[in-house]
């Protein structure tokens, strides 16, 4: 049985508020938008916004120049580029700002956005570390504003699907899940760069913001900023947020209680200091999440039905990203165009399990099924705009994004020290380890240490 038609279906209701129920707002149905980090991925989603009826970007901010001015080009007729993007919140006509920066911008820009009376849809990971992300709950809450976290697996209709089955109970309790994510980038990785002076119009000192300074570098910056500590999580927090958003979503739970992990750059010595090999094992109250990824080899978990096709598989049988559900009635493998349940076998299998006539299994205790759909981004993008209309929460809301971005930095946090930490989920607090404990924020440089002070 295919469920496509059903996900299609589904996928025609608008998430949020309905902007047929909604009062219609006239001229203010128009919503003026901001783009603060114009490269690829900042693009792309505002490309997705544009085509909304009555939105416009009417102003663009990065700290290249370069970069800023080829933005203004596809902006609205007037559109203003900043390098600064404090002045792209001075702007009174700007009505909402879509963030695409790196990792360790995504806290300051999204409070003083908020700050400033903007709406807010900000790229996953939501933020750069656990205190930075309530520091942006709590400021999307005193001003509220809309903030929308960019983790659109949450605008699918097939993992809506997917979580109806594991809650209804059609797979059997559910006490394992995986999830997955697998490149290869041997043997070369990111490339070795020299120190050097940065580009023309290139704000260095500026794009390092909170971080610590350090001589610029080529591939501190832009898509390769993401394998370094002081910007991003790597892996962990790059690729696994999506999938780890997922299984809240799917199980129905917002944190683990205990975490451990384990990994490090083992080959790619190209300078960059996240791990390329990586495990991470999550306790929940009702079942155990493994998440691993490696950098060294992009067939993953491998095997999927024919016709049935994956986020960036390249080969005929690879599996490189992805999700699994080991219920007792069968198991459900997913990821962000699709899901397949393989059916479990009738009867018990294992050493000493319990057959009635001691005979080989007939049937199935499920059906076979499969769902596809195309990748969500556009309908979080929607969803996002019309939340700004409604005034509703959007599908991932600040809340939500901050509770699923606990997770890969906890499996980081356990991995830098060694530790098996616990987690106290209604402080926010890991329990009696002042060690990992200090990895639950990071001094900001000055003068960015004084925004998230107050939060």
């Amino acid at each position: 049985m295919k469920r496509r038609d059903f996900i299609k279906q589904a996928a025609a209701v608008p998430l949020g508020s309905a902007l047929a129920a909604r009062k219609a707002l006239g001229a203010n149905d128009r919503v003026n938008m901001g783009l603060i980090g114009c490269g690829g991925r900042g693009q792309y989603v505002a490309g997705l916004m544009s085509q909304i009826s009555n939105v416009e970007f009417v102003a663009v901010a990065d700290v290249y120049e370069a970069r800023a001015t080829a933005a203004k080009g596809w902006g609205a007729p007037g559109c203003r580029a900043f390098q600064d993007f404090r002045r792209l919140l001075d702007d009174k006509g700007v009505d909402a700002v879509l963030i695409a920066t790196p990792d360790h911008w995504h806290a300051i820009a999204t409070v003083l956005a908020c700050q400033a009376g903007k709406d807010v849809y900000v790229e996953k990971p939501l933020a750069y570390s656990i205190k930075e992300g309530r520091a942006m709950v709590d400021a999307a809450r005193r001003s509220n504003r809309v903030v929308q976290a960019g983790t659109q697996h949450r605008s699918a209709a097939h993992f809506r699907e997917v979580a109806r089955i594991i809650q209804s109970g059609e797979l059997g309790p559910v006490h394992f899940v995986r999830v997955w994510n697998y490149l290869n980038m041997s043997p070369d990785g990111i490339g070795r760069a020299p120190d050097s002076a940065p580009p023309a119009g290139l704000d260095w000192d500026f794009y390092l913001g909170p971080a610590p300074a350090v001589p610029f570098n080529k591939n501190r910056y832009a898509v390769t900023y993401r394998w370094f500590w002081d910007y991003a999580g790597g892996m962990t927090t790059d690729y696994g947020t999506h999938r780890f958003d997922t299984v809240h979503q799917v199980m129905g739970v917002d944190a683990p209680l205990a975490v451990a992990g384990w990994g490090r750059r083992y080959e790619l010595q190209d300078g960059a200091d996240t791990p390329d090999t990586l495990q991470i094992t999550y306790e929940y109250p009702s079942f155990i999440l493994n998440y691993e990824a490696s950098m060294l080899n992009g067939h993953g978990l491998g095997g999927r039905a024919p016709g049935m096709n994956y986020y960036l598989t390249r080969g005929p049988d690879d599996r490189p990203h992805g999700m699994a559900f080991y219920g007792t009635q069968g198991t459900l493998f997913a990821d962000r165009i699709g899901f397949e349940i393989y059916p479990e076998l009738n009867g018990e299998s294992g050493p000493g399990a319990w057959s009635p006539a001691g005979k080989p299994p007939e049937g199935f205790r499920m059906k076979r099924e499969t769902g596809a759909e195309e990748d969500a981004t556009a309908l979080h993008a929607r969803n996002f705009i019309e939340c700004v209309r409604s005034r509703q929460k959007p599908a991932a809301d600040v809340e939500i994004g901050h509770r699923s971005t606990i997770v890969p930095h906890l499996g980081n946090i356990a991995i830098r020290t060694g530790h098996k930490l616990r987690w106290d989920s209604i402080k926010e607090e890991i329990v009696d380890d002042s060690v990992a404990s200090a990895y639950l924020a990071r001094q900001a440089r000055a003068p960015w240490d004084r925004i998230l002070k107050t939060y």
